[in-house]
């Protein structure tokens, strides 16, 4: 008898490939193939070590309870008007940008960078709950990038607390919290690498604190902290990539903030001289016994400085008894003296010690000379 092969309906070929699917989806789990080939390996919960596990869990802390006192810091330039007939005016700085801040008092104090509120026609200060509150600049000082920005109308903010820079070592962790491109609240962590002359010069001898903390644009402004939980710096200048970032120490910032509250600026001495290291040349051509003290290269007219009786070539040792080994020295001790004191200066002049008397001016910013306007853009 010969049979006919039945045509397979429908319903049974789903069941058949049902089975068939099961199968070899039991195989392949079953098969014990190497990692990577079908499952993936769980992770399971490790043992951290003890000293990491606290130290975990004091960052976490440290960074959830410094969120509070750290602000956004939006600005709004004026557009700069083409002239008619022009060339159409593309501004090297952008209109609108953002920065970063910290609330010192809680009626709404803010330090920040000078540079990140310049020309700002309209400040708006953004907490970390999402409010929002207009802002204005009552003190700013351009040498030392410090500004103060106040929010009206507010009570019982937030704030973060002040340190002890001085007693910062290099090799210390720290915290740099900000807004970097935009971004909502950061924090990175780094070491601090060195303290000692930032990248710009405008700072009248003072040592910033480098740091390998990664400070980029939008950080501007932001606290440098330590492991207390305590602001040690303002971060203020980065290099280009990020790697190196400089911050204002906190001594520095506590020192002006009087001035910048009472009268909106710092009132910087000054003499008026141009002054370098002394050098091996020096030591014969001026009749020095020893290489210490600064040169004095030039002496401008009708400054503090010509005023008092110095002259290019002298050599200062000290100031009112304080010793002077480089420029810096000189430089910070005369910013920091009040305008108007008189202050003695030890000199060496032709290889003979004397004492001038010298009273500190005030110190003047540099005209900015207007620039060219700008040619066609491709």
């Amino acid at each position: 008898m010969v049979l006919k092969e039945q045509p397979l309906r429908a319903d049974s070929f789903r069941r058949v490939a049902s089975v068939i699917v099961s199968v070899l989806l039991l195989a392949g789990c079953a098969s014990g193939g190497p990692a990577g080939e079908g499952r993936w390996p769980e992770g399971t919960a490790g043992v951290v070590p003890a000293e990491i596990a606290r130290l975990n869990e004091h960052l976490g802390q440290l960074a959830e309870r410094l969120r509070a006192g750290l602000v956004q810091v939006r600005v709004r330039r004026a557009e700069a008007p083409a002239g008619e007939g022009s060339e159409p005016v593309l501004p090297d700085e952008p209109r609108s940008a953002s920065g970063s801040g910290f609330l010192i008092r809680e009626d709404g104090l803010v330090v920040t960078n000078a540079h990140v509120v310049s020309d700002a026609t309209r400040i708006q200060v953004r907490l970390q709950d999402g409010r929002r509150f207009e802002g204005k600049v009552i003190g700013k000082d351009t040498r030392v990038d410090l500004a103060l920005v106040k929010v009206e109308g507010v009570r019982g903010l937030p704030v973060l607390s002040l340190g002890d820079s001085n007693r910062l070592r290099v090799g210390e962790f720290v915290l740099a919290l900000g807004h970097p491109f935009g971004l909502e609240q950061t924090v990175s962590l780094g070491i601090v690498s060195r303290k000692g002359p930032p990248l710009q010069v405008a700072a009248p001898g003072f040592d910033f604190i480098q740091t390998d903390a990664s400070v980029n644009p939008g950080n501007s402004g932001g606290p440098l902290v330590n492991m207390a939980g305590e602001v040690v710096g303002v971060n203020s200048m980065a290099a280009r990539n990020g790697s190196i970032g400089f911050a204002i120490p906190v001594n520095l910032v506590k020192s002006l903030l009087p001035q910048l509250i009472e009268k909106g600026k710092v009132e910087w001495g000054w003499l008026g001289v141009g002054i370098d290291e002394v050098s091996d040349e020096d030591l014969a051509k001026l009749g020095l016994k020893e290489s210490r003290g600064v040169v004095v290269r030039r002496v401008m007219p009708g400054e503090p400085a010509e005023k008092g009786g110095l002259r290019p070539n002298d050599v200062v040792l000290a100031v009112d008894g304080t010793r002077v080994d480089a420029p810096r020295d000189l430089q910070r001790i005369i910013a920091t003296a009040p305008v108007g004191k008189i202050v003695k200066l030890t000199i060496v002049r032709g290889g003979q010690e004397a004492d001038l008397a010298v009273t500190v001016g005030p110190y003047r910013e540099p005209v900015v000379r207007p620039a060219s306007p700008p040619g066609p853009h491709p």
